[in-house]
């Protein structure tokens, strides 16, 4: 199982990236646990700079805006 963090504070992009996320791993037949994280100071450490961030399996792979969706497939693949 994977384990994807999203990153943000709770604003719409967060949430429709964390519904992207859980779409594309669904569509890709993953079994994938979603966090979304939303202390300021876990985004902070975890180097997201601009959110939402996305993290797999504890890499950091995207910081800022909607994921591109085969970007995404991609990132959940590996």
């Amino acid at each position: 199982m994977k384990s994807i963090k999203v990153y943000g504070p709770g604003c719409k992009r967060c949430e429709t990236t964390a519904e992207m996320v859980r779409n594309a791993a669904n569509a890709l037949g993953l079994d994938v646990e979603v966090e979304k994280v939303t202390d300021p100071r876990e985004i902070a450490m975890a180097g997201v700079i601009s959110t939402p961030g996305i993290s797999v399996d504890g890499k950091l792979v995207h910081a800022g805006g909607l994921p591109d969706a085969s970007k995404l497939e991609g990132w959940l693949k590996s």
